[in-house]
């Protein structure tokens, strides 16, 4: 399975926040819309990632507030992204070895889309259920060789 047939099922909504914009502002953007992450994006470039993680450490960094900085202080600046074409046994690695819920996939310089944990979980696991279905439906299906011998 590839991260393409991810984004497919998952479909091509994607919230984005300019770094100048304040964190609180991020913040409320995230709890609005139930979401864990945004796509930092200046002059149509990704140039950073914020999480819920990065939320939280400036909630604790300003004794639980918010404090007055801007996203791209707090910002992930380098996040890992993946492709339309990497393989999910690929992202399951990557997400479990760098800590990452959240990736972008990438064509060249165009952003398709965030991937989380969640989302490749579910993909998983539909992928499982399906295939125990298959071969629930060929074992149900088998044909009895004891039967076809005595006649």
């Amino acid at each position: 399975m590839k991260v393409s047939e991810i984004l497919q099922v998952k479909g091509s909504i994607l919230y984005t926040i300019s770094p100048d914009q304040p964190l609180a502002d991020a913040a409320n953007t995230m709890a609005e819309k139930d979401i864990g992450s945004l796509v930092v994006m200046e002059f149509g470039d990704l140039v950073g990632m914020l999480t819920f993680r990065e939320v939280l450490r400036a909630l604790h960094e300003n004794q639980g507030n918010v404090g007055g900085g801007t996203v791209r202080k707090h910002m992930e600046d380098h996040p890992i992204t993946v492709t339309p074409d990497t393989d999910v046994n690929e992202v399951r690695r990557i997400m479990l070895e760098k800590h990452a819920r959240y990736l972008p996939v990438m064509n060249a310089k165009t952003i398709l889309g965030v991937i989380s944990f969640y989302d490749v979980a579910r993909a998983v696991l539909e992928a499982q259920s399906f295939e125990n279905r298959m071969l629930k439906a060929y074992i149900r299906d088998w044909p009895a060789e004891a039967e076809q011998a005595a006649d």
